[in-house]
């Protein structure tokens, strides 16, 4: 299984806690970069030589909400390319529709309870960690 390099784009503080110790419970390895907003993980990818393998994208955030984002970096030609997950508390069908139109490689909904969140995180990078993956 591949190590993965993961940009987590995430506002709220807590949820990328909750991220870092369910990789860390699960003993996963992968490599968790994070930005706060749309803004900083868009300055973050403009150094190409070092772009994730995975992106996971909240949708409700400050400055540059997800969807802002996720047409901001399907119109790079580097960038398309990434896998981009939507880890998200909004099932708005509207949303989930959009996101899917603009080009997500899947649409997560953040469960409740701390064990079935590990338990979603845990299957969706040991799937990603088994694809093979473009490095633009």
């Amino acid at each position: 299984m591949k190590t993965l390099n993961i940009l987590l784009i995430e506002d709220d503080i807590i949820e990328v806690m909750k991220l870092q110790r369910a990789t860390a419970s699960l003993q996963l390895h992968h490599k968790i970069k994070e930005a706060n907003n749309g803004e900083d993980a868009l300055k973050m990818l403009e150094q190409k030589d070092n772009l994730p393998d995975i992106i996971l994208l909240d949708l409700n955030m400050p400055k540059i909400n997800g969807i802002e984002f996720l047409k901001l970096l399907k119109t790079d030609d580097r960038l398309k390319y990434i896998p981009t997950i939507i880890l998200t508390t909004s099932n708005n069908q509207r949303d989930l529709l959009e996101c899917y139109k603009i080009g997500i490689a899947g649409y997560v909904l953040k469960p409740l309870k701390y064990e079935d969140y590990v338990s979603k995180i845990e299957k969706l990078l040991s799937y990603w960690s088994f694809n093979e993956l473009i490095t633009a």
